[in-house]
């Protein structure tokens, strides 16, 4: 799978679109799942790697006991700004850093959890190896990744509607890079490369989407995720023709509000082992 540059900055007014829309829409549910794994494991400290606006940050406050440490980190300053801004119910140490190269010692904490997020690194066995190299023996590595984006609807959905707006060159983001990670063969293999060699377990796990209105969900994804930079590209004065097209093709599917959609992923638990 190629990524480019672009597909990992969110930047501008990405990260207040990605909060506002993105979260309630399709990241809420799954960060109070992986919260709540992280929190039956009983780690005494947790890194969260692609923290983002803070999602599961906020949820693994509420529900980890208040002793256990919190570090959350993502690549982007402008994403970590805006977590910041909102906070958490406790303290949290924020620090940006890149999953390829994590600024920790060996053996720094007991769980590693990421949401979403390596689906968007160009060497994922790189990157499972560093989560691997700063967790504790008999620690535990929790992450979810998007299924393929037939079977998350609002997404396909909109790609089906900007492939017919620029139908020379097709915004191709979201199957791409989103759903573009979801082989459970290709997963274990590159967990197994990065040495996570023990039993692994792999649940795909659905949700309901849901938006007020069509117009809703297509902001949610034309601004508020790396699929803008694509649209972009094409012409500074296409965002607005973009979710129009997108508002018109949801409320062709599925109403013209509110409108609820199928969302999919799978949810990985890697034990470190010795």
């Amino acid at each position: 799978m190629n990524t480019a540059p672009s597909d990992r900055v969110f930047s501008g007014s990405i990260p207040q679109f990605y909060q506002r829309y993105m979260v309630p829409l399709v990241f809420q549910p799954y960060a109070a799942d992986i919260a709540a794994r992280t929190a039956a494991l009983h780690p005494a400290a947790v890194l969260e790697i692609a923290a983002g606006t803070g999602v599961v940050t906020r949820q693994l406050a509420e529900q980890l006991p208040a002793g256990a440490a919190i570090v959350a980190t993502d690549l982007n300053p402008a994403m970590l700004e805006q977590a910041q801004t909102l906070g958490a119910s406790r303290a949290i140490t924020w620090r940006q850093a890149d999953a390829l190269q994590l600024p920790f010692e060996d053996q720094a904490f007991d769980t590693v959890v990421c949401q979403f997020g390596y689906m968007f690194l160009p060497d994922k066995a790189a990157a499972y190896a560093e989560a691997r190299r700063v967790l504790r023996p008999g620690g535990a590595f929790l992450f979810n990744v998007w299924d393929r984006i037939e079977d998350n609807a609002f997404a396909d959905t909109v790609e089906q509607a900007l492939a017919r707006l620029f139908p020379g060159d097709p915004p191709r983001f979201m199957s791409r890079i989103p759903h573009g990670y979801y082989d459970a063969a290709v997963i274990r293999a590159d967990l197994a490369r990065a040495g996570f060699t023990g039993r692994q377990t792999l649940e795909t796990i659905a949700f309901e989407s849901r938006a007020d209105t069509p117009q809703t969900a297509a902001i949610a994804y034309c601004q508020g995720t790396p699929l803008r930079n694509e649209i972009e590209a094409r012409g500074a004065d296409m965002l607005g023709q973009a979710v129009h097209a997108a508002t018109d093709a949801l409320r062709a599917r599925y109403g013209a509000g509110p409108i609820a959609g199928k969302i999919q992923a799978h949810v990985i638990t890697a034990p470190r082992g010795a």
